[in-house]
């Protein structure tokens, strides 16, 4: 019970949440709000400016611990712990929800309204975040050019290039699999990792097995759980295709790039392919 009030429409004075910090609150010391809330500098006085910057921030974080949960779930899958890999999938399937929803401030900007700003960005665009570019990384989606765009800046230049180089979690999930005792063609086990991941049939005949195994089998879980991610991501591009549709048409990418017709052919892109072909064949 709160003694430093007697009466209900007595101020309070002497509340321990109401009593002076000695600095930054505590909250701010371990979140960084203040840092945060900082962040967003608009270069227009257009309405709908701020909220493109938000978006994408929250994006940006979005996709950073996207990525942070993609690798827990590589390292678990290296030592055969299926139950933490689960996890991080379990928790990355719901940030992915997030992200997908991220887009709704700036879903429905009219060509007038994305005009009133988009001059102000000159050539930034999204294709550049280096965060996104670790989570394709991730999904086995690789490109050296990708990586040699960012030489300028050497940090972000060094991690996508070690992003580059390591197993995808994919990579990481058919070797576990393999040692499970399922028949993933060596060639897969032995391939070059820096490569685009491509289907492959050996592996379309393992996940055909998965799903021809018991209904309630760890392996179909995990298969499951990969299909969700891929079916989120995949909401996720397409989303895009349509929010850069409704604001800007087929004009070209603000990068030089072909701007809707790139993204089109992006969003295209199979996630975890053997998932799906493995699907028909059950």
């Amino acid at each position: 019970m709160n003694h430093s009030t007697t009466t209900l429409g007595e101020p309070v004075t002497d509340d321990v949440l109401t009593r002076p910090f000695p600095g930054a609150s505590p909250y701010d010391t371990y979140v960084h709000a203040s840092v945060l809330n900082s962040l967003q500098q608009p270069l227009t006085e257009a309405p709908d400016e701020m909220g493109f910057l938000v978006t994408t921030q929250v994006m940006e974080l979005w996709f950073t611990l996207i990525v942070h949960e993609w690798r827990t779930a590589r390292v678990a899958f290296a030592k055969d712990d299926l139950p933490a890999a689960l996890d991080a999938l379990t928790r990355s399937r719901r940030a992915l929800t997030a992200l997908g929803g991220a887009w709704a401030p700036i879903a429905a900007l009219t060509p007038a309204q994305f005009n009133g700003f988009r001059a102000a960005f000159g050539k930034a665009s999204g294709f550049q975040s280096a965060m996104y570019r670790h989570m394709e990384f991730l999904l086995g989606d690789k490109s050296p050019g990708l990586v040699r765009a960012h030489r300028g800046d050497p940090a972000v230049h060094e991690a996508l290039a070690e992003a580059y180089r390591e197993p995808s979690l994919y990579d990481e999930v058919l070797a576990y699999l393999h040692r499970q005792g399922l028949p993933v063609p060596r060639h897969v086990r032995e391939r070059d990792v820096t490569t685009p991941y491509t289907s492959d049939p050996g592996v379309v005949e393992v996940w055909r097995r998965v799903h021809a195994g018991p209904r309630h089998h760890p392996h179909l879980t995990l298969g499951e759980s990969l299909t969700d991610i891929a079916e989120l991501v995949t909401r996720w591009r397409f989303d895009h295709v349509l929010v850069v549709r409704r604001a800007m048409g087929a004009r070209p990418g603000s990068a030089g790039s072909a701007g809707l017709t790139w993204l089109e052919q992006r969003a295209a892109r199979p996630v975890f392919p053997e998932l799906w072909e493995a699907r028909g064949d059950v």
